[in-house]
């Protein structure tokens, strides 16, 4: 892939997006559906070495342009991650100075709740591509109970889940 159009498209997914997994719709549109560079398992695999090493949620993206274009990928990958924090600065001037226009507040409000739909609609496809039987699902489920009932923090569930994942591969 042209190493142009892979930062091109990874710094549209960043620029668009308000968190870290805020881009995983545009990028999964982009990889998996349109240029089939990707499948929705390899995506998976992107988001969750991009999640488990130290650093922002977005660093997914790295991984993902590695799996497409290679070490020079990865470097695309990561110049489009830091893009978007050279952007902020004067952004964050600009609406810092209008915060208290309305209009501003909302639109802001309509790009979160844009994004979080985003994300959802994205989100499925990946879940189903995850899902493998009983146990994920079982694992899915008390998973989303500790994280929703519990004061948890994620590594430890994170790490909890990959034990338990390498304990059943042991024991199937």
């Amino acid at each position: 892939m042209n190493l142009l159009l892979l930062y091109l498209l990874l710094v549209k997914a960043s620029l668009t997006s308000f968190s870290g997994l805020g881009s995983l719709p545009m990028v999964r549109n982009d990889f998996v559906v349109e240029r089939h560079l990707l499948t929705d398992h390899q995506l998976n695999m992107a988001v969750v070495a991009g999640r488990t090493g130290p650093g922002p949620y977005g660093l997914y993206l790295v991984c993902v342009a590695y799996l497409v274009g290679g070490v020079p990928g990865a470097c695309m990958g990561f110049l489009a991650l830091i893009t978007p924090a050279f952007l902020v600065i004067p952004l964050m001037r600009w609406i810092g100075a209008r915060a208290d226009i309305p209009r501003v507040r909302s639109a802001i409000r309509g790009l979160l709740l844009a994004s979080a739909g985003l994300l959802l609609s994205s989100s499925v496809p990946l879940t189903l591509d995850a899902f493998t039987g009983v146990f994920s699902a079982v694992l899915m489920a008390a998973s989303f109970a500790a994280l929703t009932f519990t004061r948890i923090d994620s590594a430890w569930l994170i790490f909890a889940a990959a034990a338990a994942g390498l304990a059943a591969s042991l024991f199937h």
